[in-house]
């Protein structure tokens, strides 16, 4: 397995180059040849019909290759090392153009023994081995691993050579279902946790657990304190591992949760991990039972850190320290909306701008008025001035950088109702799909340098520049206010501010209802903003309405 220079043993041995046709019968066709009426494929055995076809196509010379005694031809290679490589859990596909693919037999995690997988590349360059990440999920049929033999041949000692790499100790590819199926799940809250937050949290546990073949079996939530946890962990003895959620992110090793596990007896392993999202992920053991304390990033579905620990855990292969230190190249994860502070945000780029995040106003005035007739209630005048001029007005004069109005029913109408507002208009020709496709192409408009938008429906005449400005003052991100809304009397309304970290959310949503679910699916970055009076709850449907409050 040592490096080797100059050309590999492999590559002297098979005998390469252009031939007369006379000499070429019972050689290996190194390229395919189309004729007329068919082709003859690479790594063929040229027979004399062959020679005689070739000659009729006006061939003088073909390229070939001979083999010596101990060589072996590529497709029986390939097929040996790929049987010898895969173990329990895998299936072996036809070998062709030296080529064999081993398949996952069944669901579950591939465990590759990468260590080995290199040394069985360094034998020899006529030989390589692909296969997925280590500990990757895999469905029944997925591709796990190919062998590929890339001359048309290699030598009988080095095949060997891999092949006795690739049994000993253990097979290279495998794949493994999982020996830990029963978790247990404890979430500690503070004051102002919301339970429909842990709730969520369950369901995406659940979620990610079933994917990898084990089982959510049971669930706590207590205070977010050392003895009262230590009293929930000792309560999960029966679970085969254990994921304990903080209400607060773990910080230091003497924090709540793993002082927690340590007065339930357990042992603290590592603390931090150099995959992100997941960097406050702890691992800890308790007996034999493995524990991980989670930050609050994995209440998202994302990728995250503890799906590289789960992968593992669950099928039984140890982890240790240098395991997660050894994590860090190909651990930087993609972001995800649920993160209090982004990236971007916590360590922007030298180049960022220190100024106060440019908030766009949105506004959504495409609709057709149906419930009030002939009627187009965005233009219908409320103390001498068209009701969405009222809520144009508002934005203009806000804090908001920019306005963008979404136009669609009666557009040049509504337009000339707006001509000395300052306002940018985009317009919807799909606004009979409803207030989705206006919220789509609203956000499409808007510049690359927008941080977040407050979107105002055009039919909330109350709504004020004041009320706005609220949104935007309490709009930080950093400080867990990504999403700001209006509240009276504990009553949500609107417009909203979204960040624009969810913007690609908003625009995945359709039919008439808006964007208003991910607030509930994003709960822990809602920001209420409380208000005296209910304008933020009134919107212009009915005659009736209208009426009321002109």
């Amino acid at each position: 397995g040592a490096d080797h220079p100059g050309p590999p043993p492999g590559f002297r041995r098979v005998k390469f180059g252009p031939v007369a046709l006379d000499d070429a019968q019972g050689a290996l066709l190194a390229h395919s040849l189309r004729l007329d009426g068919g082709a003859l494929k690479k790594g063929r055995v040229l027979t004399a019909a062959d020679i005689a076809a070739l000659r009729g196509a006006g061939y003088e010379t073909v390229t070939v290759a001979r083999l010596d005694p101990d060589d072996v031809g590529e497709d029986a290679a390939a097929e040996t090392l790929a049987r010898s490589a895969g173990g329990d859990g895998v299936s072996l596909g036809t070998a062709a153009t030296g080529r064999c693919n081993i398949y996952a037999a069944r669901r579950g995690i591939a465990v590759i023994e990468r260590d080995r997988i290199d040394a069985c590349n360094r034998i020899d360059e006529a030989i390589t081995i692909a296969t997925v990440a280590p500990f990757a999920p895999v469905e029944a049929g997925d591709l796990v691993a190919t062998v590929k033999i890339i001359p048309l041949a290699a030598p009988r000692a080095t095949v060997e050579a891999c092949v006795a790499a690739a049994k000993a100790p253990d097979p290279l590819v495998r794949v493994a279902e999982a020996t830990r199926r029963t978790v247990g799940l404890i979430q500690t809250r503070l004051a102002g946790t919301k339970s429909s937050v842990l709730d969520k949290t369950v369901a995406t546990m659940g979620a990610r657990l079933g994917a990898l073949g084990a089982t959510l079996a049971r669930e706590l939530r207590c205070d977010h304190g050392e003895a009262v946890l230590a009293q929930a962990i000792g309560a999960m003895a029966d679970v085969e591992l254990l994921l304990i959620l903080g209400a607060s992110a773990i910080v230091d090793r003497r924090d709540v949760v793993p002082a927690a596990i340590e007065a339930a007896g357990g042992t603290v392993e590592h603390f931090g991990m150099p995959v992100d999202p997941g960097n406050l992920t702890l691992l800890a053991r308790l007996g034999e039972m493995p524990v991980i304390g989670l930050p609050g990033s994995a209440r998202s579905p994302r990728i995250h850190g503890v799906d590289w620990l789960l992968r593992r855990l669950l099928v039984g292969a140890p982890v240790t320290s240098r395991d997660i230190m050894t994590m860090g190249a190909g651990g930087l994860l993609k972001e995800i909306a649920q993160r209090p502070l982004p990236r971007a945000k916590a360590s922007p780029p030298p180049t960022a701008p220190s100024a106060s995040p440019r908030i766009a106003a949105l506004v959504l005035a495409a609709g057709r008025s149906r419930r009030m007739g002939a009627v187009n209630k965005l233009l219908a005048e409320i103390d001498g001035m068209p009701m969405v001029a009222r809520v144009v007005t508002a934005a203009t004069t806000s804090k908001a950088a920019t306005v963008v109005v979404v136009t669609g029913h009666q557009a040049a109408k509504v337009r000339a109702a707006l001509a000395n507002t300052g306002a940018e208009f985009v317009d919807n020709p799909d606004y009979a799909a409803g207030l989705s496709a206006s919220l789509r192409a609203g956000l499409a408009a808007l510049s690359d340098d927008i941080d977040g938008a407050v979107v105002c429906l055009g039919d909330m005449p109350r709504v004020t520049a004041a009320l706005i400005d609220a949104l935007i003052d309490a709009f930080e991100p950093a400080k867990g206010a990504a999403i700001c809304l209006p509240t009276h009397r504990g009553k949500r309304g609107n417009p909203v501010l979204w960040a624009r970290r969810f913007f690609a959310e908003m625009a995945a949503v359709t039919g008439d209802t808006g964007a208003r679910h991910l607030i509930g699916e994003h709960a822990d970055v809602v920001c209420e903003v409380p208000r005296d009076d209910d304008a933020v709850l009134i919107d212009i449907d009915t005659p009736e309405g209208l009426e009321k409050i002109s």
